[in-house]
């Protein structure tokens, strides 16, 4: 008994090591992850499987550690629908990377984004030039989109 009460804490103490982790490191679309990242991600994880289970690799203790883990992951995901505040400490809220007043540095530096990603993701949609771009923000899943100007934009405004 002691011993899956032990394993049941280290899988929820790594779970939630993990969704610290990520939340610290920050977001970035995925499809912008370098190499590097993948590799970070890729070890935190087995870091945390080798001292989850330690020397007691059992089936019992792989069930626990898989039951705990999921309550954990529901817990977080009720919590995230019951609680505004919870739901923006975890996945955090769009932030705005080009506006009407050009560039936001301060965001892209912070998110470790460049102008060009999101003019990738523009090209991607057809646009060709940063003026007929009207917004492009950040998702909290990490996606940026692109809002093309209406023509209605580019003939009356900036």
């Amino acid at each position: 008994m002691e011993i899956a009460l032990w394993t049941i804490c280290r899988a929820a103490f790594g779970y939630f090591f993990l969704v610290l982790i990520v939340r610290v490191v920050g977001r970035r679309p995925g499809r912008q992850l370098t190499p590097f990242e993948f590799v970070l991600i890729f070890y935190l994880g087995g870091l945390t499987l080798t001292g989850m289970v330690g020397n007691e690799a059992s089936l019992v203790n792989a069930v626990c550690q898989i039951l705990t883990i999921a309550l954990c992951h529901y817990g977080l995901s009720w919590l995230r629908l019951r609680s505004d505040i919870a739901a923006r400490v975890l996945d955090g809220v769009p932030l705005i990377l080009l506006g009407e007043g050009g560039w936001r540095t301060q965001t892209l530096s912070k998110m470790m984004i460049q102008d060009d990603d999101v003019m990738d993701v523009a090209r991607d949609q057809g646009i060709r030039d940063l003026s007929e771009i009207r917004l492009a923000v950040l998702e909290s899943f990490g996606q940026i989109n692109v809002m093309p100007r209406s023509k209605a934009d580019g003939e009356g405004g900036a």
